[in-house]
């Protein structure tokens, strides 16, 4: 963690990703996701007048596509600070290769270095379970190829991975694969610290208070409502080749004044 009692008067954010970037599962009264990147944008906002906010990202995007629609308009913007965060989307993908989503990622971060002033990569939250499980040797060879970019081409990480904290099945949504709102703020508040801030929230790492575990029948009624809502829908789009993110646009295309809003933390 980088503090700093003058941390860098940052103008301007462009955030590059998936969903994890976009904000689901934070939502709003209106419908709309919110997300750790807005929190963030909606920080520095509040500190530096006329700053300036783009956010990229679409739901179900996979690495191929992030470099191939957001990297070359993320690096035309030329601002401040990118966050870019992509690849697990592959990696949790029946059949994926790991070559190929390394090179991409090398790509991803070759186009975008040199372009801002800093690049922030992120070592992805994994909820604890047997999904984890499952594909954690994916997920950490997709880590060790971003703690290696980072240090070549000066960039900072964000270990979300390596907060234990993060893994609790509480700060994830109902389906399994999206944080809550306060997931949400805990990344950004991690981000807010390694771009050299003082913390706001010194213990985003700290694990939540134990609380008594579900009941079996509970457990039972959020696996069916899981399998039905979620996992099924999920199955079916990945055997017909569609993603959620198909025909959406970008949450945020252009690099514009944030206003803050009601919405918006003091």
């Amino acid at each position: 963690m980088q503090t700093n009692s003058t941390p860098p008067a940052y103008t301007s954010l462009v955030a590059v990703g998936d969903s994890f970037t976009e904000g689901m599962s934070d939502l709003l009264p209106d419908g709309s996701y919110r997300g750790w990147a807005d929190l963030l944008a909606a920080r520095m906002a509040a500190r530096t007048p006329g700053f300036r906010y783009a956010n990229l990202a679409v739901r179900g995007k996979l690495i191929q596509q992030i470099v191939d629609e957001q990297v070359p308009l993320a690096a035309a913007m030329r601002p401040d600070v990118i966050t870019l965060v992509g690849g697990l989307n592959d990696t949790l993908r029946p059949k994926c290769d790991m070559v190929r989503v390394r090179d991409l990622l090398t790509e991803a971060v070759e186009g975008l270095a040199p372009h801002c002033e800093r690049l922030v990569l992120m070592r992805s939250p994994g909820r604890q379970g047997p999904v984890l499980d499952r594909f954690r040797p994916r997920m950490e060879e997709l880590f060790a190829c971003v703690d290696e970019l980072a240090a070549k081409h000066d960039a900072v990480v964000v270990d979300l991975y390596g907060a234990p904290s993060l893994g609790d099945p509480r700060l994830w949504d109902v389906d399994r694969l999206h944080l809550t709102h306060e997931g949400h703020r805990r990344v950004a508040e991690a981000v807010w610290q390694e771009l050299g801030h003082d913390a706001e929230d010194a213990e985003w790492r700290t694990p939540m208070a134990a609380t008594p575990p579900p009941g079996w029948r509970a457990r039972r009624v959020a696996d069916v409502r899981f399998t039905r809502q979620y996992l099924l829908p999920w199955i079916a789009r990945r055997l017909t080749g569609r993603s959620s993110g198909d025909g959406l646009p970008a949450k945020r295309p252009d690099l514009l004044p944030y206003e803050l809003t009601h919405e918006d933390p003091a």
